[in-house]
């Protein structure tokens, strides 16, 4: 199972991830794949990213080539980015980088995780009986 999951949202242009565990420089190719289908078919996107049981990364996965040209295209295409959960120091990062793009960046604890579908204006889809 992949590190990087796919949430169904109600909004064809609310891409929403969620992480769990460890993660490798494959789960992000995956995950930037599925940003690329909803750039395909919206010119700016909005972003919940999940992130439970966080269990680090792979270093090399940081500054692989299709990494580093996923972050430049999601510049190019992401409205808001809403991160839920994660480390602590997942915050400091955000607060740090957010401001230097035009991106607007909001960190939620996991136990706020509803206020941050509020602030992105979406929901996720529930499975269907």
């Amino acid at each position: 199972m992949p590190a990087i999951r796919r949430i169904d949202t109600d909004r064809g242009d609310l891409c929403g991830l969620e992480i769990v565990g460890h993660f490798t420089s494959n789960d992000l190719e995956n995950a930037y794949g599925l940003l690329e289908a909803a750039y395909a078919q919206h010119e700016k996107v909005d972003l919940l990213v999940r992130i439970r049981h966080y269990e680090g990364f792979d270093w090399g996965a940081v500054f692989d080539e299709s990494t580093v040209r996923g972050k430049a295209q999601a510049l190019r295409h992401i409205r808001n980015y809403a991160v839920v959960g994660g480390p602590t120091w997942m915050r400091a990062v955000l607060a740090v980088f957010g401001p230097l793009t035009s991106i607007r960046t909001r960190h939620f604890d996991m136990a706020d995780e509803s206020k941050a579908w509020v602030w992105i204006g979406g929901s996720e889809k529930q499975p269907k009986n």
